[in-house]
């Protein structure tokens, strides 16, 4: 697989989201989800992305235990600052006493004396930036983490977190569908030598064309939470695929193919890590590297899909308070 600069690493084009194995999407199945990650790092893939949130644990579990013996065949990254607290409950603290005990524990859950890249994964708006990334710091200067990045976040917050520590790379939701990322954030990670890593890259299964019906979608899939998904917005953004899938087989590729064709034709800081725990899925998206863009075809996507043309926002009102970003 062709490859891209990750602050001190060099990783695959695409990385592997592992958020779908073990949380958000249904029920996880641990032992296909392990042949993917065996198939993925075997495919080339050599960036896989997790965090403390996935199954409040369990996806860090799953990757320690599953690679433990290929460790030194992919940079690992995972995130802190959103975690399950004493009460079972999802909180983010960004506290630089909480950020620290949180690594600690996803060293051990992961089987691993160091995380490559250690995210924070959502910047908590009662702890300044500077003293998160601060605690970040000491974690990088005392082994137990190379470098550090932050997710969802603005361009203001990124120059205030990048002037406390280098901050290898930012991490936020970027497809066709969702473009807010472009109004400062890919620039300025491009002006300060920091990666920009794609979440979401093929719109939530939605870019891939696999999913035309919400009602096969399981009753705990966080999808059904978000307005883009909710039928009357849903039916409306179904019709842009028609034509998408026609520039796919002009293309010579498949429409998820297509979506990460895209992403990687914005610029060569980018690196999209889609999520799957389906072993096609993997295979067919690392073929996204060999699909090359002309200008004519990039500029046909960005007229058919973008935030005039999706109906619906991305999150719904109380998460969408969680994003420290800029919206359209």
């Amino acid at each position: 697989m062709r490859t891209r600069n990750l602050g001190p690493f060099e990783v695959s084009a695409i990385g592997l989201g592992c958020m779908s194995m073990s949380h958000a999407y249904g029920k996880p199945d641990d032992e296909e989800s392990a042949q993917v990650l065996h198939r993925a790092l075997d495919l080339g893939y050599s960036m896989l992305d997790s965090a403390a949130l996935y199954g409040f644990g369990k996806n860090e579990i799953l990757i320690g235990k599953t690679l433990k013996e290929r460790r030194n065949e992919f940079t690992l990254a995972s995130k802190c600052g959103v975690f399950k607290n004493a009460e079972g409950r999802r909180e983010i603290n960004g506290s630089p006493e909480v950020l620290k005990r949180t690594c600690e524990d996803s060293l051990l859950r992961l089987q691993t004396d160091v995380i490559d890249l250690y995210y924070l994964h959502r910047h908590d708006p009662q702890v300044p930036i500077e003293e998160s990334v601060g605690a970040m710091g000491d974690l990088v200067r005392e082994g137990k983490v190379r470098s550090i990045g932050l997710s969802e976040v603005s361009a203001a917050t990124l120059r205030k977190a990048h002037a406390e520590h280098p901050i290898t790379a930012l991490q936020t939701e970027y497809s066709l569908w969702t473009r807010n990322a472009e109004l400062q954030v890919i620039h300025t990670c491009r002006e300060l030598g920091t990666a920009f890593v794609a979440f979401s890259p093929l719109a939530r299964g939605f870019l891939t064309g696999k999913l035309r019906d919400t009602a096969r979608l399981e009753e705990s899939d966080l999808r059904l939470t978000m307005p883009r998904f909710r039928a009357e917005n849903f039916t409306r953004n179904l019709l842009l695929l028609d034509e998408f899938s026609r520039i796919a087989v002009e293309v010579g590729c498949t429409m998820a193919q297509l979506a990460l064709a895209w992403i990687l034709a914005r610029g060569d800081h980018i690196i999209p890590i889609p999520g799957t725990r389906h072993l096609e899925f993997v295979e067919e998206n690392a073929g996204a590297v060999d699909v090359v863009l002309d200008t004519a075809t990039v500029e046909r996507l960005d007229q058919l899909i973008n935030q005039d043309t999706v109906s619906g926002q991305r999150y719904n009102e109380a998460t969408q308070k969680e994003i420290d970003t800029e919206e359209f």
